[in-house]
């Protein structure tokens, strides 16, 4: 038998959110589609945050379904700056969920590498400024 899988020590998520009945198909399982847009949510939030401004997405680089996500889970999005270039930046994100209320169950949902390009005020590329005290 594996180790139970547990939310990541010492980082707070970007994002959590608890999928509705809008948000599943007709099993009971959430649209892979909605997964997807609140990834591209919390990678923004990370993106953001680093360029210190607005971004835009430009590339999806690998996304990987592990588990099912079902309607009532908790799902608490990680992510993290893995590459800054000139105008540019890969973030990685991490999605676990927090089953039943009563007997946690945690599983990692999904991962996903994405590419946001941080813009100005024209939407125009611009530089990503140095991390900060760096």
């Amino acid at each position: 038998m594996s180790d139970p899988v547990r939310l990541p020590r010492g980082k707070e998520p970007v994002l959590r959110v608890v999928p509705m009945p809008a948000d599943v198909n007709v099993h009971g399982d959430v649209f892979g589609g909605w997964i997807m847009a609140q990834v591209d949510l919390a990678g923004g939030v990370a993106a953001m945050q680093r360029a210190r401004g607005r971004v835009a997405t430009v590339a999806v680089n690998a996304f990987q379904f592990k588990q099912p996500v079902y309607m009532g889970d908790v799902l608490s999005f990680y992510a993290d700056v893995v590459r800054v270039g000139n105008t540019s930046l890969t973030i990685r994100v991490e999605v676990y969920a927090q089953r039943s209320p009563v007997d946690v169950e945690v599983v990692k949902v999904t991962e996903a590498t994405l590419t946001y390009v941080a813009t100005d005020e024209n939407r125009r590329p611009r530089p990503v400024p140095p991390a900060a005290g760096g």
